[in-house]
């Protein structure tokens, strides 16, 4: 039995949207830890952000990649 065929234009949908949603995402963290450096630094939790910026960066960038290398291989 032959499964599903997904839409090209919906799978690159469902594949570029949560990408999307990850810039979003450290876009955010960036802009908490500048405005709110000083009461994390206080609170001694500046380094658990900047971690968490640190990972999730090299991640998105990691992830456009590998989309762009799908599309361009015409898998995507």
């Amino acid at each position: 039995m032959n499964p599903p065929k997904i839409n090209p234009a919906v799978l690159r949908l469902l594949v570029i949207f949560p990408n999307v949603l990850s810039y979003i995402l450290l876009f955010g963290i960036i802009v908490f830890i500048a405005t709110n450096y000083a009461a994390l630094r206080e609170a001694e939790a500046l380094l658990t952000w900047g971690i968490i910026a640190c990972v999730l960066a090299p991640m998105a960038i990691y992830t456009t990649y590998s989309i762009v290398k799908r599309i361009r291989a015409g898998v995507l």
